[in-house]
């Protein structure tokens, strides 16, 4: 206890350098917060707390014992090192945060070093539709029009890229991409029936990838007896259009003949009390 308080008073009142840094790591992984200190530094105390997102005493060295049996997230998962380097793993998303070790050497001089560490989810293998838009009946198998689509799902910081494959410039034009990379779209030929796409989906600490051969999909969307998603469309939209149609109409129909049937019995109902008035 009173080395703790010593060494907040020393944070307090003596000055020290501060650097800080980034260290990025993902899920499951263990990470390594290097503890740096100027040449000549000769290393007594230290100290290695969590700042944020809540404020935890993580690891201590004093008098050459290493401690690190403290009641924080991290217990069980932490382990101080000889060279006062703390090590954390495996990972959870949780564990994001601002971290700090405070060391101070023989002579009373007090250095403190930050880290902010940033543990990102390991990228999933994304998965690769294949849209067609059938050209005419006059040249079926010339030409194709695709749109690629590529999806992963909703972790942080994903970023999408395409890779035309077998070609020395492996990017793709620019103007060909939508919706934040995760579209693409490509003309094809004859001569692009063995061409493959790779959509790369990444973080900045994994990636993965998935491949398509988009012609593939251009000759069964043409072959006989299969349908393209627009002819698809240009058979289901009007027999959904004409069933509403006659839906409606049969309602209004309905309608008109119930208020037909009300007004014919009241006619009925004013002649019968006509024809026998009460006496």
């Amino acid at each position: 206890t009173c080395f703790l308080w010593n060494v907040l008073l020393w944070e307090a009142l003596i000055p020290m350098a501060v650097i800080g840094a980034q260290v990025l790591s993902k899920v499951g992984d263990s990470v390594l917060l290097v503890a740096e200190h100027p040449p000549g530094f000769q290393v007594r105390e230290a100290i290695w707390r969590s700042l944020w997102p809540s404020e935890e005493l993580l690891a201590t060295f004093f008098r050459g014992s290493l401690e690190t049996l403290y009641h924080s997230r991290f217990l069980g998962r932490a382990q101080l090192h000889s060279n006062l380097s703390l090590e954390l793993g495996p990972l959870q998303s949780r564990d994001s945060g601002n971290f700090s070790v405070l060391m101070v050497d023989t002579g009373g001089r007090a250095w403190t070093q930050t880290l902010q560490l940033k543990v990102y989810d390991a990228v999933p293998r994304p998965t690769v539709q294949v849209f067609i838009a059938v050209a005419g009946d006059a040249e079926p198998l010339k030409t194709c029009q695709a749109f690629l689509s590529c999806w992963a799902p909703n972790i942080s910081d994903i970023t999408y890229s395409w890779r035309r494959e077998g070609t020395v410039d492996f990017g793709v034009e620019p103007q060909s991409l939508f919706t934040d990379g995760q579209v693409l779209s490509v003309s094809l030929g004859l001569g692009d029936k063995d061409v493959a796409y790779s959509c790369i989906v990444s973080n900045p600490v994994s990636w993965d990838l998935a491949t398509v051969t988009p012609w593939e999909s251009c000759h069964h969307e043409a072959a006989p007896g299969n349908a393209s998603y627009k002819d698809m469309l240009l058979v289901v939209v009007p027999i959904s259009l004409l069933l509403f149609l006659v839906g409606l109409f049969f309602a209004w129909h309905c309608g008109l003949c119930s208020g037909k049937k009300k007004r014919d019995a009241c006619t009925d109902r004013v002649a019968a009390e006509t024809e026998n008035p009460l006496v």
